[in-house]
């Protein structure tokens, strides 16, 4: 089962999205992808940012992360006291606190491996991550 990062879903809004990612996605079931809370809030801090730059364009990502929101309910995993407390664990030890981090202890207290592009962010953690960007390379 899989959880996918920010990157992930801010590549499937676009409307060039990646064809190794759509394929990928489109193999999976439904049931075995999982969304963290953290990406929500980093999707909803990049509206907040776009609402002084471009109105328009703010008012449709928030549109985009209300379906999102309501495609995933309650496959969008909180940051509770188990993930907080693993977060604070590898935060400790890899010295930053960065949202991968956190992305990253949800990911290792559900047994879930990330999907992302960003396969050299999520390293020092040890979860098990996966790029579909790369299939068709």
């Amino acid at each position: 089962m899989f959880l996918l990062d920010t990157v992930v879903l801010s590549e499937l809004r676009k409307r060039q999205r990646d064809p190794s990612l759509v394929t990928w996605i489109a193999a999976q079931r439904s049931t075995d992808l999982f969304v963290s809370v953290i990406s929500v809030g980093e999707i909803e801090r990049g509206i907040a940012r776009q609402e002084t730059k471009d109105a328009g364009f703010a008012t449709a990502l928030g549109l985009w992360l209300d379906r999102v929101i309501a495609l995933y309910g309650d496959q969008i995993l909180a940051f509770d006291l188990q993930v907080a407390r693993r977060w604070g664990r590898l935060s400790a030890a890899i010295g930053n606190d960065s949202a991968d981090l956190m992305i990253a202890a949800t990911a290792l207290e559900h047994g879930l491996t990330v999907v992302t592009r960003n396969v050299s962010d999520f390293s020092p953690t040890s979860v098990p991550c996966f790029n579909p960007f790369s299939l068709a390379r």
